[in-house]
């Protein structure tokens, strides 16, 4: 029990922002990170030492994350918002920025594996090249092409979606 403490104790903060680059949530990110972490102290007998122990952690809280995300995607109805009462004198440029933003996450969600995940763990979990190519198995070098290969995908279909 002490050694797992030391490894929640190494590996959390890395994990947890590996989980946030996911889903973009502080909240959800701890909750899935602490499930995760439960998961592996649970099955801890089926680490088997062919990978770091940081990547099996991570595979433990993506699939933990997937799941909770399937749950939620078929119990939460969508909502309306209603901005007809909104009058800032910025409302618009901020209004414009934000579906800018959600065409962008929009277009991103669209994406195939493993382009999607790679692009997400780059920008919003600002993990290096290098341990993303080590979370799916692959070099450095392997990352940075799906990397640029899904930077290039989504300009692409943003300026085609946006003439």
């Amino acid at each position: 029990m002490a050694d797992f403490e030391r490894i929640y104790t190494d590996h959390f903060p890395s994990v947890y922002k590996y989980v946030f680059s996911l889903c973009r949530d502080p909240a959800l990110a701890e909750e899935v990170t602490q499930e995760a972490f439960y998961k592996a102290m649970m099955h801890m007998d089926q680490f088997d030492g062919t990978c770091q122990l940081y990547v099996w952690l991570c595979q433990i809280a993506k699939n933990t994350y997937f799941t909770l995300f399937q749950k939620q995607k078929r119990h939460v109805p969508e909502t309306e918002a209603s901005l007809s009462h909104q009058t800032a004198p910025d409302f618009e440029r901020e209004l414009m920025d934000q579906e800018t933003a959600r065409r962008l996450h929009v277009l991103l969600h669209q994406l195939p594996e493993p382009y999607k995940e790679v692009f997400s763990l780059r920008i919003f979990g600002e993990l290096p090249f290098a341990q993303i190519g080590e979370l799916f198995g692959k070099t450095d070098s392997w990352a940075r092409v799906i990397f640029y290969r899904a930077k290039t995908k989504l300009r692409r279909d943003f300026d085609e979606n946006t003439v």
